[in-house]
């Protein structure tokens, strides 16, 4: 390790040199309160920046021990910081002056949940804060001078602001991490409570815009209906009251612009916690609980999908089905056979987006067109055998079919955003439009035994002796590059994550082009399965985080996803 006074006088060796001396400057320096290490040089000032991070000790920081006692006060702890820093930085980035990205000081920016990134890492020794600095040039020749106002003037007081406990608000941390112990303790509580979500009375559910995550001012609260009504006493909070939504089958309906896809839209992002503020900090969903929908054009590989769809026309095997291009029923089905192998406890769907003649089939449809000539088993006659014989709920947001009331545990009626149990009334109606006989076949949880295949290695021509080419083997190199939340490519191949709803960072799709780039490269040896190898990751995510993934260092710009999006990630991965 090398002290700041001989990175000083590095930079001051290099000035005005062309662009790569800057590669001298890469390792370790020790300042007065922390160390600087420069882990990645960038190739000139028009690429992508250099990684840079920073490492203060925890008697240094200050920061009591509570704060960071474990995994769920640490990942708290590492986004209020995160955020504090951001707020630091954006005071500077581009103060320093020269050609392309130089000036850049670029960090993590956090939206309203909590996720865990390697932005900010807490670990036994102390705080580890990742960043981006665009290194300074005129043109392509090293301006040294800007670089050290960076690391000598802007940079140390944005690391005295940002990670020292003595220069922030304790109240503001404290009610941080007291916030996700109380979320934490109703995740606990629900489960135990055999409820599928709670949802706080007083929660803003609407948000500002439809591309803004910001709670909307001046709506209606949230108010739980009193038969649904559920008591807990958190540990920091107190008391809070809200609804309980029990597991089961519950049915969400309402007129047009009254709050139902608002209320989903709240459930589907139950799964992470928020930040204070936000709305929807007590509104909690079963950890596991996944959005489906259809997807017109998904890549389905291997997939027993003959609980919903069987005895197709062309006899083409429904028990390991694939297909290049499913069809909106198709896809859906293929969904939630992957959301059982994904170990989800809770379902959610909205009529609106989901295949209708996979959801449900009419009376006068099912005279018109008999059964022996459909292949597809909708939704509505299988909904009650996976939660009674699979243990899995449905959340559903239903608007103009009124046959899934007759399967329905709970009816929710949003009425100018505000709910009301309907459930007694929905019942007695259901006698007077009585349902067809269901014909669906006995039900059986889907059995597959999914291999994970990968390309055949690219012929690249090589001259022989004789000056002729000859093929040979060589494996692709792997690059992924992230098209923002929506995709990534890998190699030459896209993966499509447009419709995987519950994927709300371009960090999460960044982590999960690293995890599919690592198990094509390491994992998949044509003798695993697919969830073979996601629980290898998933396991190695819980003990190492994102640093098995480090390429020599580990980088800013990741969030850990979830089981549930690692798993749909890698069924849309396009393979042999």
């Amino acid at each position: 390790m090398q002290s700041a006074i001989q990175l000083q006088e590095l930079l001051r060796s290099i000035n005005r040199k062309s662009y790569p001396a800057y590669k001298s400057l890469k390792g370790v320096y020790q300042f007065q309160k922390y160390i600087l290490a420069i882990d990645h040089v960038q190739g000139d000032p028009f690429a992508s920046p250099s990684h840079v991070s920073v490492k203060i000790s925890h008697k240094a920081a200050g920061f009591p021990a509570a704060y960071y006692k474990d995994h769920l006060t640490r990942i708290t702890l590492a986004d209020y910081l995160t955020r504090q820093f951001e707020q630091q930085v954006n005071r500077y980035t581009f103060r320093a002056k020269g050609s392309g990205k130089s000036g850049l000081i670029s960090v993590t920016k956090c939206g309203q949940e909590v996720l865990e990134r390697t932005a900010c890492e807490i670990t036994e020794q102390g705080i580890i804060a990742r960043f981006f600095v665009g290194f300074p040039a005129n043109g392509r020749t090293i301006n040294s001078g800007e670089l050290e106002k960076i690391f000598f003037e802007f940079l140390p007081v944005c690391v005295e602001k940002a990670f020292f406990y003595r220069n922030l608000s304790g109240k503001d941390l404290e009610n941080a991490i007291f916030l996700a112990e109380d979320q934490q303790f109703i995740r606990e509580e629900i489960s135990r409570r055999s409820l599928a979500a709670f949802v706080n009375d007083g929660a803003v559910l609407p948000r500002e815009s439809g591309i803004s995550s910001r709670p909307m001012k001046n709506c209606v609260d949230f108010s739980s209906p009193e038969s649904l009504r559920v008591t807990m006493e958190l540990p920091h909070k107190g008391r809070i009251t809200g609804m309980g939504i029990p597991k089961g089958i519950t049915l969400i309906v309402g007129g047009g612009y009254h709050g139902k896809s608002t209320l989903l839209n709240a459930l589907e992002l139950g799964v992470y916690n928020h930040i204070q503020g936000d709305g929807r900090e007590y509104v909690i969903t079963d950890s596991t609980a996944q959005k489906l929908r259809s997807e017109d054009g998904r890549f389905i590989k291997d997939v027993d999908i003959s609980l919903f769809i069987n005895d197709l026309p062309n006899k083409k095997d429904t028990s390991c089905f694939s297909t290049e291009d499913a069809s909106g029923s198709t896809s859906q089905a293929a969904g939630i056979v992957e959301g059982i192998e994904a170990g989800s406890h809770v379902f959610l769907l909205d009529e609106d987006t989901s295949a209708t003649n996979f959801m449900v089939r009419d009376a006068f449809m099912q005279r018109v067109i008999s059964r022996e000539k459909e292949p597809i088993t909708p939704f509505l006659e299988r909904a009650r055998d996976l939660y009674e014989k699979a243990g899995i709920s449905t959340i559903l947001v239903a608007g103009s079919s009124g046959a899934f009331f007759h399967i329905a545990d709970t009816v929710i009626q949003m009425d100018n955003y505000r709910p009301v149990d309907i459930t007694d009334k929905a019942r007695k109606l259901c006698g007077d439009y009585p349902l067809n006989e269901s014909t669906a076949s006995e039900f059986c949880l889907p059995h597959s035994h999914r291999i994970m295949s990968k390309a055949a290695p690219s012929k690249s021509p090589k001259k022989d002796y004789y000056g002729y080419f000859k093929p040979q083997d060589k494996p692709e190199r792997l690059k992924v590059k992230v098209h923002g939340r929506d995709g990534f490519s890998i190699g030459k191949q896209d993966v499509d994550l447009r419709y995987i709803e519950q994927l709300i960072d371009s960090e999460q799709t960044q982590a999960l082009g690293g995890l599919l780039k690592y198990a094509v490269e390491k994992l998949i040896d044509g003798k695993r399965t697919l969830p073979e190898i996601v629980e290898i990751l998933c396991d190695r995510l819980e003990k190492e985080d994102m640093s098995f993934l480090a390429e020599g260092y580990i980088s800013c710009g990741y969030a850990v996803p979830r089981r549930q999006e690692i798993y749909a990630c890698f069924n849309r991965y396009r393979r042999p």
